[in-house]
């Protein structure tokens, strides 16, 4: 994703963990607009939320896939460029979706509350959907798009782990990405954690759907 011109960054200011549910009453009372990550299990969703926010261990990093198993909510406050005040907003930590050895009954209850989280969620402003860029997509990852298309929930592909690649080879894999999950003017952002490449534009990005 190319930025089409410099402009003036929006600043996190800071974050904190609000809560974790696996049902609606357990949700934040406090409504605020939400950003949500979702993927396969060990794709580094809390990697990028760690760097994205700059708050050192704000989600736990975890050698253990699948170690996410509830809707967790972090509260991040923004400075927007030509605001005098703070925006506060929610990031939204899905459960890894996919791991194999997660056992079936259980799959089935987090796809539920996950399900009933995404189309019931009046907050939500887009959906960040995290692939390896090392990898081709796998059928979870095609079949969650689908069904964030089928229900017209706005998604941002993100390709983790671009450090790993040189920036030929990531480019390709990023061809590579949007041509399996058969969208061709799909976004994909690159993005690495270990060196917060892609952290300013996906920050323009959420700061587009704050102030929409």
């Amino acid at each position: 994703m190319e930025r089409l011109a410099e402009k003036d960054e929006m600043i996190i200011t800071q974050g904190k963990y609000v809560c974790s549910a696996v049902k609606k009453e357990q949700y934040p009372e406090r409504k605020l607009p939400e950003i949500v990550f979702m993927g396969r299990s060990n794709v580094g969703k809390s990697s990028l939320i760690n760097s994205l926010t700059r708050v050192k261990n704000l989600a736990r990093v975890s050698s253990q896939p699948g170690k996410t198993q509830t809707i967790n909510f972090y509260e991040l406050g923004a400075k927007l460029p030509g605001e005098e005040g703070r925006r506060a907003f929610y990031l939204v930590d899905l459960p890894g979706y996919g791991y194999a050895r997660t056992g079936r009954e259980k799959r089935n209850i987090w796809a539920k509350f996950i399900e009933e989280y995404l189309l019931t969620s009046e907050e939500l402003r887009f959906v960040c959907q995290l692939i390896d860029i090392r990898h081709e997509p796998m059928d979870s990852d095609r079949e969650m798009l689908a069904w964030l298309v089928k229900h017209h929930i706005p998604v941002l592909v993100i390709a983790t782990k671009s450090d790993k690649l040189g920036k030929n080879a990531a480019r390709k894999q990023v061809a590579a990405i949007r041509k399996s999950l058969g969208i061709q003017e799909l976004p994909v952002l690159p993005y690495s954690s270990l060196k917060n490449e892609g952290r300013s534009d996906l920050l323009d990005v959420i700061e587009d759907s704050l102030v929409q």
